[in-house]
């Protein structure tokens, strides 16, 4: 037996017809594994506290010098004898973390925010961090990422990313028993009061967005305002939703809660009776094929040109519509309902009155304060809500 091994000699070595481990003289279970093809690699082989032998491959003899496959193989040795794993795990990525908190938190879940957090970590969070060890991520690497951000989309769009690293890391805190989240208070680029909106259109700007408001965006946008719900909701709209004159809204999961059953008023039955029905389209408001209606910008845009109102969002009819109906002398209570916000507390578990009557009337003093505004007439008779709702088709499509 040759009383060392070379680089030289270990090249030397011959192919059998079996598979046979040669020992290093140099180091005990440091071994050259031969197979019969002649391929060769360095192999360390040792006793876990276990008494069971763990042989681990270390490398080819073609990319590695024995003199470094020794010290690897001392440190394997160690390690095992240790009741440590061979080699040391590889450290996770964080976009393997990433991509874990997606599968088993966001979309297990069914959460609604699930495309808008996949779109933020896809265009400004994993080009930069895809590859980095999850647990190397520090403040300093957070709060320049958040200023990269600000510099090139702005505050709001810093604060939506760091939403989403607040979240991922805190779901990784809670499975892992040594990981502390680097984020931490103070690191918002806008404080809530500051992202929070308070517009609401005027009524000059009412009567001249409704005047300007036409095809099925602006009925959208008129419904939106006569409705006092969120545009996905009108978008969502679907002919066999209404019935009778009442749009029954669909609640999606996970959504805290919505308006319900709404009987709707005379002239929101006119917008949806306008709306063009299509054989192969469930939607009042159809888009192509059998989508809803998109791409809200360009037509927002073409109506803020035509209007010559600017500076408000889809969202601040809502507001609007809300204040309105206060303005109305609507009662708070039957306001909010017709919204949809969820009622906490004790009301929430005691009442369960379905509020159908009080939205009724809700909707149809909104109904008659703007269309005396969108249309003024002389001896306007005061607000009133004892008219019935019209009929739109017993909810069948045209």
């Amino acid at each position: 037996m040759r009383k060392t091994l070379t680089d030289r000699a270990v090249a030397a070595l011959k192919a059998r017809a079996k598979p046979y481990a040669q020992p290093d003289p140099e180091l005990a279970g440091h071994y050259v594994r031969v197979q019969p093809s002649g391929a060769k690699s360095y192999c360390a082989v040792v006793r876990a506290p276990s008494s069971k032998q763990i042989w681990t491959t270390i490398s080819s003899t073609e990319v590695l010098p024995i003199t470094e496959s020794r010290l690897r193989a001392r440190e394997i040795i160690r390690r095992v004898k240790d009741g440590l794993p061979a080699v040391e795990p590889k450290a996770e990525t964080f976009a393997a973390v990433a991509n874990e908190w997606l599968e088993r938190h966001v979309r297990k879940k069914g959460l609604r925010s699930a495309p808008e957090y996949e779109r933020l970590l896809d265009r400004y969070i994993l080009p930069l961090w895809k590859d980095r060890e999850f647990i190397s991520i520090r403040r300093s690497d957070i709060a320049a990422l958040l200023d990269k951000i600000e510099d090139r989309n702005g505050e709001r769009q810093a604060d939506y990313c760091l939403a989403v690293i607040r979240g991922l890391m805190n779901w990784a805190a809670s499975r892992r028993d040594d990981y502390t989240p680097p984020v931490q208070r103070g690191m918002r680029r806008q404080s809530p009061k500051a992202q929070a909106r308070a517009r609401i259109l005027t009524d000059d700007e009412v009567k001249a967005v409704w005047a300007a408001a036409d095809g099925a965006f602006g009925g959208m946008v008129k419904l939106a305002l006569l409705t006092a719900q969120r545009r996905d909701k009108v978008v969502g709209m679907r002919w066999q939703d209404i019935k009778d004159g009442v749009w029954t809204i669909p609640s999606d999961p996970r959504e805290k809660g919505n308006a319900g059953a709404i009987a709707l008023p005379r002239l929101a039955l006119e917008v949806i009776e306008a709306q063009p029905g299509f054989a192969d389209n469930p939607f009042v408001f159809a888009g192509r094929g059998a989508d809803q209606m998109s791409g809200f910008s360009k037509m927002k845009a073409r109506l803020d040109r035509r209007s010559a109102v600017t500076d408000w969002t889809l969202h601040d009819l809502r507001r609007t519509a809300r204040s309105l109906m206060s303005r109305a002398g609507v009662i708070s209570d039957h306001a909010e309902r017709v919204l949809g916000h969820a009622i906490g507390g004790v009301e929430e578990v005691y009442d369960r009155h379905a509020y159908r009557e009080e939205k009724r009337i809700a909707l149809a003093k909104l109904a008659t304060l703007i269309d005396n505004m969108v249309n003024p007439r002389e001896n306007v008779i005061p607000l009133a809500a004892s008219a019935e709702p019209a009929s739109v088709n017993d909810g069948k499509r045209r």
